[in-house]
């Protein structure tokens, strides 16, 4: 028998398979779905069930019509962190720009400072609650980025602790190393220094641990060049770790036909990308991830090139980039909303970029991000009239039910 069979439920599978012009979702409609061992086993139209439920299953749920997503991807986040910035925000509704704030030891730094005097215990603790909520989201997929230590030592407290969550909580965790998110203040005016001793030093000991998916790099004037960057992904290539890059969010600095150049697994923010390094994406496999909690914190008015992404078929992901100076978000269902109502994007286009697409960018899309069988029973259930409802409410939905591997909360 199977260990849980959903019945009464409408599935929106995000399956290439069942997806068509009328309907980008791929629904089957009062469908059903089983798990065995933490896997999908079966999906479809609970009229082609083999049996009666009650002989198919241990256990049996209706759903009440209810619809069931694949478990929400949260694919870009900076989750482990100590401190507050919300003097920050205060400073930049006053006038003071996010770059002045940097250039003054504020921003990333300033939060390098708390973190660096946090335990690691501590700072497991404030990942698990900040967690905790994003669980309680629908979302049981998250990266967990570095980048608030950059010291070899703090660098792999850092990781360690995003490694840890997975111990704590019914949670999936890929984590990124970004030791190349803001020169420490101990370089001050030696940046060619660090950028050796994270080659030299702290990537060799990353990769030695094991403690990370893949390497990230902040590619902007006032983080690190295209030359710079080069440099850490030529390494990372050679240690056998995929790249990602936070790419074109403040400038044009051609780093999208740089992450395509390096087959990244994602180019993030990309709000000044240009056609060249689009077309490049699309041609390299690398995703578009979208952070429209970062564009709506920040006031950006510069929007991403949606129309660029969608004519060469570029995958568009959406994350919530949780961070204590650009955005503070935990829900994924509100950054639904925000990618369609700030950057235009459909409900579908939201859904997708938020579980198959997010996916992707984790290099995770043959594991989760669809109900489909074989694919881990990650699935969230949702009190809603259909799944464009979970782009509709400002402040985002609340699901019903979350499964982790089969596992209920």
């Amino acid at each position: 028998m199977w260990d849980t069979l959903w019945t009464d439920v409408h599935l929106a599978t995000m399956a290439p398979s069942h997806i068509t012009r009328s309907d980008p979702y791929g629904c089957i409609k009062n469908g059903a779905i089983a798990a065995q061992d933490g896997k999908i086993v079966w999906v479809g139209s609970a009229a082609d069930l083999p049996d009666l439920p009650q002989n198919l299953a241990r256990q049996v749920h209706h759903m009440g019509h209810q619809w069931a997503t694949p478990g929400l991807v949260d694919a870009h986040t900076h989750l482990v962190y100590a401190g507050d910035r919300s003097n920050e925000f205060a400073r930049r509704l006053e006038g003071t720009s996010y770059q002045q704030i940097a250039r003054e030891g504020g921003g990333i730094n300033a939060t390098v400072s708390a973190t660096r005097a946090a335990s690691e215990e501590a700072l497991l603790e404030l990942a698990i609650k900040r967690a905790k909520r994003m669980i309680a989201g629908g979302t049981t997929t998250i990266e967990v980025k570095s980048g608030y230590g950059l010291t070899l030592h703090d660098e792999l407290k850092l990781l360690r602790v995003g490694r840890a969550l997975e111990k704590h909580l019914p949670i999936r965790v890929h984590t990124t190393f970004l030791g190349a998110h803001a020169l420490p203040p101990e370089y001050s005016g030696r940046q060619d220094a660090y950028v050796t001793a994270l080659i030299e030093d702290m990537l060799p000991r990353v990769a030695e641990e094991k403690l990370a998916d893949s390497v990230d790099a902040f590619c902007e004037s006032i983080a690190f060049s295209p030359q710079e960057v080069e440099r850490i992904f030529e390494a990372a290539t050679k240690l056998n770790l995929p790249v990602r890059i936070h790419a074109d969010q403040m400038s044009d600095s051609n780093s999208c036909a740089l992450a395509a150049r390096f087959r990244a697994l994602s180019a993030d923010h990309v709000e000044y990308a240009n056609e060249t390094g689009v077309k490049a994406m699309a041609t390299a496999g690398t995703v578009a991830m979208l952070l429209p909690g970062a564009f709506y914190f920040i006031r950006e008015t510069k929007l991403p090139p949606i129309d660029l992404f969608r004519m060469h078929k570029v995958p568009m992901g959406l994350a919530t980039d949780c961070n204590p100076g650009t955005s503070p978000v935990l829900d994924m269902t509100t950054i639904l909303n925000m990618a369609c109502t700030l950057m235009r994007l459909t409900p579908a286009e939201a859904l997708h970029g938020a579980t198959s697409v997010g996916a992707q960018a984790l290099n995770m899309h043959s594991e989760i991000g669809f109900l489909r069988e074989g694919y881990s029973a990650d699935i969230t259930f949702w009190p809603v009239s259909g799944p464009h409802e979970l782009s509709y409410w400002i402040g985002g939905v609340t699901p019903s039910t979350r499964v982790f591997k089969g596992q209920t909360d």
